[in-house]
């Protein structure tokens, strides 16, 4: 054995799983005492109820709590901007049944898909486009999935959210939508539309929160809450909201960007396609 290897194996490596646990117990610790401190402690909020089995965070546990509330109806979906399908914020509905249509931008990322839940696509349980979803296109898109009412839309496209939402004519029971953070409420603000916009991994993307509430609010929706590390937003259909959820106020509901996270939250081992379950 080399010294390099030697380094890497005998000392880098114990050192770096050491950190990791520390890094995992302490984000344990913090997510445990700020859901203890108000607003989260409100027992209405959604944010305790979070967990991550195949989302990029806490979004499972929301979801499911948001139906166990409102109750599922046709336990169906539409997901865009799912890449690979192991890590978005229907896989786990999909596990537990559910029929949808994914839609993903990237050919070689839905390739992947494809071939990762191919004997759930062979079953019909799974429609899967790989094409790039614009305003222009997605009700086009939605309609091909042939459901005749939707419980759930996933946007995430780490742009044109907003614009997208705007165009979609279904009325989910459901809408799940990324935000941009770093716009607190009451700021509003929404990136100009360009129809073949990509995120190049900086700021300018997607639409505040407030001018999310207010696109939802002449939609027919209500914000019931945000996930922990502040990227995605929750919104349910008014007829299904009665007092089933915390106030819909935006400056209490925001959560501020805590993109570490992502990298904290105990997810279990790295996920694989349905074929392991």
């Amino acid at each position: 054995m080399g010294i390099g290897t030697y380094l890497r194996r005998r000392i880098a490596k114990p050192i770096v799983e050491k950190l990791d646990a520390q890094g995992q117990l302490l984000c344990e610790m913090h997510i445990r005492a700020l859901l203890n401190t108000s607003p989260y402690d409100a027992p209405l909020r959604l944010e305790r109820f979070g967990f991550r089995s195949f989302s990029q965070n806490d979004e499972d546990g929301i979801i499911q709590e948001i139906y166990r509330r409102i109750g599922i109806e046709t336990a169906t979906f539409v997901e865009f901007g799912v890449e690979n399908g192991l890590e978005n914020n229907s896989r786990l509905l999909l596990n537990q049944g559910w029929r949808g249509l994914w839609l993903e931008g990237n050919v070689r990322a839905a390739r992947s898909a494809a071939a990762a839940f191919a004997a759930e696509i062979a079953a019909g349980r799974l429609q899967l486009r790989s094409t790039f979803v614009t305003r222009e296109n997605i009700n086009e898109l939605i309609a091909s999935a042939k459901f005749d009412a939707l419980d759930l839309l996933s946007i995430d496209v780490d742009g044109n959210d907003y614009w997208i939402w705007e165009a979609v004519a279904a009325q989910p029971r459901v809408v799940v939508i990324e935000y941009n953070a770093k716009f607190r409420p009451p700021s509003r603000w929404v990136m100009a539309y360009k129809s073949d916009h990509r995120w190049t991994g900086g700021d300018y993307h997607g639409a505040s929160l407030q001018s999310l509430i207010e696109l939802g609010e002449r939609k027919g929706y209500v914000l019931v809450g945000c996930c922990l590390a502040g990227v995605n937003a929750f919104f349910v259909r008014k007829d299904l909201v009665q007092d089933r959820f915390a106030v819909a106020d935006s400056a209490a509901l925001y959560n501020p960007p805590r993109f570490y996270l992502h990298s904290m939250l105990a997810c279990g081992h790295p996920a694989e396609p349905f074929g392991a379950y």
